[in-house]
């Protein structure tokens, strides 16, 4: 084969249809309209069993190129018609063994995860890769992991109804704990046990240790983490793995009672009964995050508790969410058996002419009966001038379709009502014959079931839920404003401490810390006081000591004469001494000797006794 340009690789990995044009004609082949059907769409999905081996090879290498395809999906319907042999078996008739398709085959799935693991190293668009039924072996699953572990776009995997059973998740488990763009994995139908539930839930423990970490560092200075925004798993999906059963129940509730990112489990038919039931019901208690918990279809749960989990799944804050939908159970087919169709006539013609006969009794009873109930109404209808077919339209009750009609006049008053039901049904076009109407009268009882009464409960449950989540609101938002209110003293009362601290800096410097004091000193009425006693005390003194004859002492000290006389005070001599026995006294110290003696003692007792008083 002619190696491939540069240019027409470059222009392929835009371009997936025109380069698989160039491949098959490279080999002479057709491209094929299956593979083209949903390309506009930028989606790859076709069955597999269609193509053949040489179809594989454009198709593969269109694959490996491929940067702007977003959606990836390939599947396998093929099953092995066992039953069907073992019938033909027991028939001795010859059976046709039906060509087994190329994509059962371990080299073309080998050659397909290589392209896949090339086209997610590469693409930068790939959300979505599904492979459905294929036959993936180990070394499959491993080369897929090498592309998982580049791949920074792919949000979705899904490796449903793959028979890869544990042993293989555990090699996919490796790749896709540390991804941080796969948001769903689909492992529906891959034959897992209770050691494949442990693998999930080691992979929701890890990166909810990884997240947590996360929130740590965006919680910093303040700051509100946004976990709806942190990478990682958002939903698991396990459905049809009976074996799971409680013990994987068990470690899937003790890693989501503390997540809190995990939004959706789904665990249809996996062989759950109640006491798995019920570990997860308490794992509800503390996770407030979790959508959806779909535990339906597990037989040996009992219905009540499965409503309990819905009802309590529901209550979550996000539960509404329309991004993570509950599943629909799948519904409980026979599964075809692939092969040729061969058809087991084993007493067929008896069967169908006993069945005509019966039937065509029957329908001539009723349209003899029909007949004559049609012939009366129209005779009334006509009697009264109206055309038949208005008045039935309207004597039809409100609310009910065109075939039911209420016997019952009072339905207030009557415990119970019963409905005439005429049932239509279709024409048969084997056999060109039409099933007349058949009246059949049902009882209905309105006495409030139980189930309306939990309905009526789950309402009012639900009205209390909205009112207290508006409460919280409101709590939420007068916190809010209380906190900014104390933000706004706070930052007030920093203000005025930055102004007083600089007014005590500026009144230091100019000295005026000092003034205050002084003055407060001065302005003391009983210092001023005391201050005034004594220069008074001191005058007296001094005046003593003239009247004693001592003034040249007071001189000799620097004292002035005029200090001797206090403003408005009189002269101690005039009032310690104020008649003289003699006659008047003298300023000199009196008249007669003894006299001026007398008056010198005492004037020296007096500056003694002074002087022991002068504080």
């Amino acid at each position: 084969m002619i190696q491939d340009s540069g240019q027409v690789r470059r222009q392929g990995a835009q371009d997936f249809w025109g380069y698989y044009e160039v491949a098959c004609a490279r080999q002479e082949s057709v491209p094929l309209p299956a593979v083209k059907a949903n390309l506009h769409k930028h989606m790859l999905d076709f069955n597999g069993d269609r193509l053949k081996l040489p179809d594989w090879q454009p198709v593969l290498a269109s694959i490996s190129i491929n940067k702007h395809l977003q959606h990836i999906a390939i599947s396998s319907t093929y099953q092995a018609s066992v039953a069907l042999r073992e019938a033909e078996r027991r028939l001795h008739r010859s059976t046709i063994r039906r060509k087994i398709p190329a994509i059962r085959s371990k080299d073309v799935t080998f050659k397909l995860c290589k392209a896949l693991r090339d086209c997610l190293s590469v693409s930068s668009n790939l959300r979505t890769l599904q492979l459905h039924g294929l036959p993936l072996r180990e070394r499959d699953l491993i080369m897929l992991t090498k592309g998982l572990a580049k791949s920074d776009s792919l949000e979705n995997f899904s490796l449903a109804n793959c028979p890869i059973m544990d042993e293989g998740l555990e090699v996919i488990c490796q790749s896709v704990m540390y991804s941080t763009s796969i948001k769903w994995v689909d492992f529906s139908g891959c034959s897992l046990t209770w050691r494949g539930a442990e693998h999930m839930a080691n992979i929701v423990k890890h990166q909810g240790l990884q997240r947590h970490g996360t929130a740590w560092a965006e919680s910093l200075r303040y700051r509100l983490p946004r976990f709806e925004q942190m990478l990682g798993l958002r939903r698991l999906t396990l459905n049809s793995n009976s074996l799971i059963g409680d013990r994987g129940a068990v470690s899937l509730a003790r890693e989501l009672a503390e997540d809190l990112w995990v939004k959706a489990v789904d665990l249809q038919r996996c062989g759950l009964s109640n006491e798995g039931a019920r570990r997860l019901l308490e794992a509800l208690k503390t996770n407030s995050s979790l959508c959806v918990l779909d535990i339906r279809n597990n037989p040996l749960v009992d219905k009540p508790l499965v409503r309990t989990i819905i009802e309590r799944v529901l209550m979550n804050p996000d539960a509404q969410s329309s991004e993570y939908s509950w599943i629909k159970p799948a519904s409980p087919e026979p599964q075809r058996a692939c092969g040729p169709k061969r058809r087991l006539l084993l007493n067929s013609t008896r069967e169908k002419s006993t069945s005509k006969t019966k039937v065509a009794d029957k329908k001539t009873s009723l349209k003899e009966q029909n007949s004559s109930v049609a012939h009366t109404q129209r005779s009334c209808y006509r009697s009264s001038g109206v055309p038949w077919r208005a008045a039935a339209r309207a004597e039809r009750q409100r609310a009910l379709p065109p075939g039911v009609t209420v016997s019952a006049q009072k339905l207030q008053a009557a415990a119970s009502v019963k409905i005439t039901l005429e049932s239509d049904s279709g024409r048969e076009d084997d056999e060109d014959e039409e099933k007349e109407e058949e009246p059949v009268v049902v009882e209905v009882n309105h006495r409030p079931s139980p189930v309306s009464v939990r309905d009526r409960k789950f309402e009012h449950i639900q009205v209390e839920l909205k009112e207290c989540r508006l409460m919280l609101a409101e709590e939420k938002r007068a916190r809010l404003q209380a906190e900014s209110h104390i933000m706004k003293c706070e930052v007030e009362n920093t203000r005025l401490r930055d102004a007083n601290r600089s007014l005590l800096k500026s009144l230091a410097a100019a000295g005026c810390t000092s003034g205050p004091a002084a003055v407060s000193v001065l302005e003391d009425e009983a210092i001023i006081e005391s201050i005034e006693n004594s220069f008074t005390k001191f005058h007296a003194f001094l005046d003593l000591l003239k009247d004693a004859g001592l003034g040249q002492l007071a001189s000799m000290a620097g004292i002035d004469n005029s200090d001797f006389q206090c403003l408005g005070k009189p002269q101690l001599s005039s009032t310690l001494f104020p008649n003289n026995s003699n006659g008047a006294a003298t300023p000199n110290g009196g008249a007669k000797t003894g006299t001026g003696s007398l008056d010198g003692g005492a004037a020296l007792e007096g500056s003694q006794t002074c002087c022991r008083t002068w504080p």
